[in-house]
């Protein structure tokens, strides 16, 4: 059965490249602003489901267009990863800007957050009596679907404003939930963590190969 990770993440995908699992990549472009007083578990959930609709959007915009062939069923990948503070509500997302980014450091500083990530695995097939290979009405059947979420507590040291400065001047923070990566020189921030590191990183890659077993 074919695997699409639909993520523009290259740490997701190196994450299942370590793995040896055989996917191929499609990135899908959403919205990902909460909705007023959304609380973490409905905005995570959303946001997966909300991809993978996209993503079955553009295969389907795919099979129109002849430009490409699925004849067996298609399990998609999709994937975020939020922070939450200690209240249970409040979500850390990509930072918009500096000022956003130091925000939310200033909340985390010396002290302990989650990093939630929810995973839904969709598989897909197309229809066996299309009469033809363009035809309007062909599109990818929901044949199951299934979402894990795993939450990772973390705790941080305490910030100076020169060390946040010197970590937004890396670049590194912009695309990153919480404006920060353990993998990267986010790390020297993290005192020590409870629970999957590479949950942290943006995909538990334990749970999510044992969710792909299961649909396959």
């Amino acid at each position: 059965m074919s695997i699409i990770l639909a993520s523009g993440s290259p740490r997701r995908r190196e994450l299942l490249a370590r793995a040896k699992l055989d996917f191929e990549l499609l990135s899908v472009d959403i919205d990902e602003t909460p909705y007023d007083n959304e609380v973490p578990k409905d905005y995570i959930e959303r946001m997966v489901a909300t991809k993978a609709q996209a993503a079955i959007e553009q295969l389907n915009l795919k099979i129109k267009t002849s430009e490409a062939c699925f004849a067996e069923p298609i399990i998609i990948l999709t994937s975020d990863t939020i922070g939450v503070l200690p209240d249970g509500q409040t979500v850390l997302v990509k930072p918009t800007d500096r000022e956003h980014a130091y925000r939310m450091w200033q909340q985390m500083s010396d002290s302990i957050h989650e990093v939630w990530t929810a995973v839904q695995a969709t598989q897909v097939s197309l229809p066996l009596d299309i009469p033809e290979p363009t035809s309007q009405e062909q599109g990818f059947q929901i044949l199951d679907q299934r979402q894990i979420t795993e939450r990772t507590e973390v705790s941080f040291i305490p910030l100076t404003t020169q060390m946040m400065s010197d970590y937004w001047e890396s670049g590194e923070p912009a695309d990153k939930a919480g404006g920060y990566g353990i993998q990267g020189l986010g790390a020297a921030w993290v005192s020590r963590i409870n629970g999957s590191y590479t949950n942290v990183v943006g995909l538990p890659l334990a749970q999510t190969l044992a969710l792909i077993k299961e649909m396959q």
